[in-house]
């Protein structure tokens, strides 16, 4: 073979390299344009902007998630067809610092007692009830003394379409136990002790029992905080990618968020550089009131995680907009 035939099939071998690579390229181009557009339509039914407004009350402006810290309230509610007026199930402020790529978040026990603007004091999971997320996220504003820039309300469908789509979560149990699954069917979910990967259904389970954990609310908190920080970093990793078209399916049938479609993109590049996720938690105890059950958040605990929020927010305000949050 002459040098001549040689470089010609080289040649021919680096055509074919570049054609490939320009195919593999504009399939996943055309499949990220569908993706967005995909999202676009979907966050523009998922969108649902707060009475308030953009912007919270206790900010002098509206933050933005591409430069600015600030804190998103997700909201998981056991809805059930055809009922208008459901209760939380689940509430978790995440507040994000961009400097330092970090996460902080705090599970609010749903039986909490605490005040709810224009009613008595009740549990907390009774705010939605009353005024759904726009009274939900008022009432976490006044509990925890920081702004809630954003919500994200799910249902339990979107919650375990969502894991399921990712494929599953690992999560460390400290014990086994059984529990229902979302169509109330008892002992239907098995879980072991020790380090597993959890489907949808199994990972419903596992953030919702709390009568089987000596912890109570306190451990249901815990592993809610667990399963979410799982999520988040599963959702940012690359072996996620190809599934990103499973929940955006996902989310716009069963969630409602304040989040635009410029928003949703920042957080998902945000997610990839996070450095650290820590879970808080507020002690309190048992409070059982004329025979119905409370759970009694404690005064410095509450101040402490508070405290806590702000400073991870770099929020400063010069007053408290409620001095006597639980009595």
């Amino acid at each position: 073979m002459n040098r001549r035939t040689r470089k010609k099939k080289k040649k021919k071998k680096l055509r074919a390299f570049g054609c490939l690579f320009l195919i593999l390229f504009l399939i996943a181009g055309g499949y990220a344009v569908y993706l967005s557009i995909k999202l676009a339509n979907v966050s523009f039914l998922a969108q649902e902007d707060l009475e308030r407004g953009r912007k919270s009350e206790l900010r002098e402006q509206p933050v933005d998630p591409k430069k600015d810290n600030f804190s998103v309230l997700f909201i998981g509610v056991d809805a059930r067809p055809g009922e208008k007026k459901s209760r939380s199930d689940a509430l978790i402020l995440a507040s994000f610092n961009k400097d330092e790529k970090s996460i902080k978040m705090v599970s609010i026990p749903r039986d909490s007692r605490v005040k709810i603007p224009g009613h008595n004091r009740d549990k907390i999971t009774h705010a939605h009830a009353f005024g759904g997320k726009d009274l939900t996220v008022e009432t976490v504003e006044n509990l925890l003394d920081i702004p809630v820039d954003y919500y994200v309300e799910l249902n339990f469908n979107a919650f375990i379409d969502i894991v399921d789509a990712l494929g599953g979560v690992e999560v460390n149990s400290d014990r086994e136990f059984t529990e229902q699954d979302s169509k109330g069917r008892k002992n239907a979910i098995h879980i072991k002790k020790g380090v597993q990967t959890l489907n949808g259904e199994e990972a419903l389970a596992y953030v919702r029992m709390r009568k089987k954990d000596p912890l109570g609310d306190i451990g249901r908190g815990k592993r809610q905080q667990e399963v979410i920080k799982a999520i988040i970093e599963k959702s940012s990793s690359l072996s996620a990618i190809t599934k990103y078209d499973d929940i955006i399916d996902s989310l716009g049938k069963n969630l409602t968020t304040n989040f635009s479609i410029g928003n949703i993109l920042a957080l998902q590049k945000y997610a990839g550089s996070i450095s650290s996720i820590e879970s808080l938690t507020i002690d309190g105890h048992d409070n059982p009131i004329n025979g119905t059950y409370y759970y009694q958040l404690e005064e410095d605990s509450l101040e402490e995680v508070s405290t806590e929020l702000r400073n991870h927010l770099e929020y400063k305000r010069d007053f408290s907009i409620n001095s006597s949050k639980l009595r």
